[in-house]
């Protein structure tokens, strides 16, 4: 049964340097204040996993939380570049970041097999790409039945999930809707799950077109109004455009990423931005 913990004791008590941390995502309901906090902690060593990493992974990079990252795309989306993942990878600041690279199919199907409890997912992609040359964990299996050759991608098991979602029961049944990515996949797969929510509730009230993460598959619920912002939670509040242009120039400078690593992280004990 999911606990509700403030954020900082649940990021303490999950997060340890050296694990494989998932922040999932898509667009929407992005666990930015979760991570803000790893930054907070000086975490180190993680392994960071997303589809479509954006500006809070370029935040964890920039502030040498990272030394490898298992993605499929990364970009400030609507704006260009992370230039703080940019910098680690081509000028090894502030750590060296080893990457390994997958498409989108890969790590949904890589999720899903983690899920699931098996060892690795069977899909048809990475034809004509030059990445199975690059990642050790994509291969290829010959079914049984057809004898047709398919790429297989090893099971996604993180040590820790983290997603945000629209509100939870004090029991720790977790109920999001909108747009959602790979939130129950992650919180499957992964050896420990924390979940931020705009808010904590009596009871969940029904919601067309949700889904709700019983309280059997999440360690911990933390209240965390605002806890998506600059993406969007939707019910709460829009998506801020501005934050991710603004993130363009902080994120191009190391001067100006310090400046702002100390005055909204480690300055501030809840980050505004």
């Amino acid at each position: 049964m999911a606990r509700i913990l403030q954020l900082d004791t649940a990021v303490a008590e999950l997060v340890d340097d050296g694990d494989t941390v998932a922040l999932e995502g898509f667009t929407h309901l992005i666990p930015v204040a979760a991570g803000h906090e790893i930054i907070r902690q000086r975490t180190r060593n993680l392994t960071l996993v997303r589809m479509t990493p954006d500006v809070i992974y370029d935040q964890l990079i920039g502030a040498g939380c990272a030394d490898k990252l298992v993605f499929s795309w990364g970009g400030n989306p609507g704006v260009g570049s992370l230039h703080r993942f940019r910098d680690a990878v081509q000028h090894s600041w502030p750590v060296p970041l080893e990457i390994e690279e997958h498409s989108h199919a890969g790590m949904a199907n890589r999720y899903v097999a983690g899920a699931s409890g098996l060892p690795f997912a069977v899909l048809r992609g990475y034809a004509g790409t030059d990445l199975p040359n690059h990642t050790d964990t994509i291969s290829t299996v010959r079914c049984p039945f057809t004898g047709e050759e398919l790429a297989a991608v090893a099971a996604l098991s993180p040590d820790v999930g983290i997603v945000h979602a629209q509100r939870a029961d004090r029991a720790g049944n977790v109920q999001l809707w909108g747009i959602t990515g790979v939130q129950k996949e992650t919180v499957l797969a992964s050896a420990r799950s924390l979940v931020t929510v705009e808010e904590v509730v009596d009871e969940l009230p029904e919601q067309p077109g949700a889904m709700v993460l019983p309280t059997w598959a999440v360690t911990a619920v933390a209240e965390v109004p605002g806890g998506a912002h600059p993406s969007y939670a939707q019910g709460y509040y829009e998506r801020d455009n501005g934050y991710y242009q603004d993130w363009d120039a902080i994120g191009r400078d190391r001067e100006r990423f310090r400046e702002w690593l100390d005055t909204e992280i480690h300055g501030a004990e809840r980050s505004a931005r």
